[in-house]
């Protein structure tokens, strides 16, 4: 029901006893969590034994700016990179994105983390939040970029989470910092931002993140609170999978008011799992569940076998990847 963020590089005693409440289904780890790979390891190991239910491990590792683990790990191009590519090589492109998939989830996944929340298919657009963190602006690229960057990951042994539905793109604001308002009607949206989600659901995506942005022509609440998109994703586009709110810490976040409002707001849409990303706001947000009956089932988007670094290094394929990705001229 929740997924949770912690403080630093060890867990807290307080953070332990967050972990025993029922209602926390995971942690979300940051670049204030990480020091080093056998830092990392240990951190997961020590959140794994902090109760006998499992907990989901997750980050967001894209590539480019958003790279949580960087000392250790490959230094992966963001994604905007593969659509450049794409005007001169598609099937080049496709491959390398897919090879980028395989490896950022295969180095996560041998830090002892389940989950990278990815890959991003919003369309490049403009928005600040976004920017290169997009593959293209064309629906059809995109959505072509989405389906095999889901079979890289896949090839990995990790889940792989689509966002930030039904598309955050297309308006310019940064929800970490104001709201968003796209005014567009729904059939522009479905010839538009929904393309690539569709066809990352048809490529057996396992998540979706919803976004912190308004679409009044829809729904009058940002995604994440609005069961009308909820309607929408599992209803029209076929979604059987985990959806997850984006942090209810953002600014944009705030149109349901308070933390435990904003929390009660996702669930009460349908939305499964909802991202507390700053611990200071942890304890208010479990408040607002208690009395809740359990959540969604995650343990599908767990990693799917144990993987460590020695065996991952050991692997042809790893070497060959971080290779690629260190040559500039491989995306040139």
């Amino acid at each position: 029901m929740l997924l949770i963020g912690i403080a630093g590089h060890t867990v807290a005693d307080a953070e332990r006893a967050w972990f025993a409440h029922p209602a926390v289904s995971g942690v979300v780890l940051f670049a204030r969590n990480f020091a080093s790979r056998e830092q990392v390891a240990a951190l997961c190991a020590s959140i794994r034994a902090a109760r006998p239910r499992p907990l989901l491990i997750a980050v967001d590792q894209e590539g480019g700016r958003v790279q949580r683990f960087r000392d250790g790990f490959a230094a992966l191009p963001p994604l905007a990179a593969f659509g450049a590519l794409h005007a001169r090589d598609p099937e080049a492109a496709l491959r390398l994105a897919g090879e980028h998939a395989w490896l950022m989830a295969s180095e996560v996944r041998a830090a002892g983390v389940d989950l990278s929340f990815a890959p991003v298919v919003d369309l490049g657009r403009g928005n600040r939040a976004i920017g290169d963190r997009a593959f293209h602006a064309q629906p059809a690229v995109v959505a072509a970029f989405a389906a095999a960057y889901v079979r890289g990951m896949h090839a990995a042994g990790m889940a792989a989470t689509l966002k930030h539905f039904p598309g955050h793109g297309s308006v310019l604001e940064d929800t970490h910092f104001d709201a968003a308002s796209d005014p567009r009607a729904l059939d522009t949206l479905r010839g538009e931002d929904l393309v690539p989600f569709a066809a990352g659901i048809a490529a057996g995506a396992d998540a979706v993140m919803l976004a912190h942005v308004s679409y009044p022509a829809v729904a009058p609440q940002p995604a994440g609170y609005a069961p009308r998109w909820i309607e929408i994703l599992r209803g029209e586009l076929g979604f059987r999978g985990i959806a997850f709110s984006d942090d209810i810490g953002m600014a944009a976040a705030d149109a349901a008011g308070g933390v435990g409002a904003r929390v009660r707001a996702h669930l009460d849409a349908g939305c499964d799992v909802v991202l507390v990303c700053h611990p200071e706001l942890v304890p208010e947000a479990l408040a607002a569940v208690d009395g809740r009956g359990p959540g969604a089932d995650l343990s599908a988007l767990a990693a799917r076998e144990p993987l460590d670094w020695d065996r991952l290094l050991a692997d042809p394929r790893h070497a060959a990847a971080r290779a690629t990705f260190a040559d500039p001229q491989a995306l040139a």
